[in-house]
């Protein structure tokens, strides 16, 4: 059966609404099971530039190439499987001071390991307020699982994401899905290598054909810098033209707090 004129009018918004739609550029990470006990925190910096990207306006959407992106995020545990955690983001457009672009809120919480699951599980729920600047919709919601498991050392971890817009153009798009995963290894004491995949499917039931998908992966490490320092760092490279082309992505994890690890 055909779809009707209505359908295709709602298909094709949301499908413009959707490739218009870059990858994330203010947080470029795959979540790991990172439980953090009461008094304990983290602070994270993320740095990355956008090598290759889009080169004009999209609507109020400034284009991303050469744009460098710097988000700022404190997490502190309210038990031991909950904490919660807020972004501050600031994005450089080519030729402009750095500006203010937005805040997250982002409630994190986990499975105890001493029920004996199988696999490590969590659940970061993210809301987003942003200026359309940078992102189409200025408000959105992202509901991520966290998947865990370590063999030896090898550690693989896996994020079947699902986002929505709450206001803005892609309100009618519905839930996106938008999985992401990582591969480690660690080959030394202090550096472990990685691989990162990170994409956009498209709206739920019904995905875009693969041209119209975001597919990048990106090669990268963890440097141990001190104790409670880590340094990730990658080279995000996609594999269709709806993404960006080329990300540099850079993060700085700092823990601390009571009994740091």
């Amino acid at each position: 059966m055909s779809k009707s004129p209505l359908k295709w009018k709602l298909y094709v918004c949301a499908l413009l609404s959707f490739v218009a739609k870059a990858q994330d550029p203010f947080e470029i990470h795959v979540y790991e099971y990172e439980t953090l006990h009461r008094g304990q925190f983290t602070f994270e910096t993320h740095l990355n530039y956008v090598g290759a990207g889009t080169n004009a306006f999209d609507g109020p959407v400034a284009p991303f190439q050469d744009q460098f992106h710097m988000t700022f995020e404190l997490t502190g545990g309210v038990t031991d499987w909950a904490s919660l955690a807020f972004m501050q983001l600031n994005a450089r457009r080519p030729d402009q001071s750095l500006e203010y672009a937005g805040w997250r809120v982002l409630p994190h919480f986990y499975v105890p390991r001493a029920w004996h699951w199988p696999v490590d599980v969590g659940l970061v729920t993210e809301f987003s307020f942003q200026k359309t600047l940078f992102e189409e919709n200025s408000r959105r919601v992202e509901v991520r699982p966290i998947l865990e498991k370590s063999f030896g050392k090898t550690q693989l971890d896996f994020n079947p994401v699902f986002e929505r817009a709450l206001h803005g153009p892609g309100t009618q798009a519905g839930w996106n899905f938008e999985p992401a995963a990582r591969f480690g290894y660690e080959a030394w004491e202090r550096f472990t290598p990685s691989l990162e995949y990170y994409s956009e499917w498209g709206p739920l039931p019904d995905f875009f054909p693969w041209r119209d998908q975001v597919h990048q992966i990106l090669p990268g490490g963890d440097l141990k810098i001190a104790k409670n320092v880590v340094w990730s760092f990658g080279i995000g490279l996609g594999l269709t033209s709806a993404g960006e082309r080329v990300v540099y992505k850079s993060r700085i994890e700092i823990e601390f707090g009571r009994g740091v690890r």
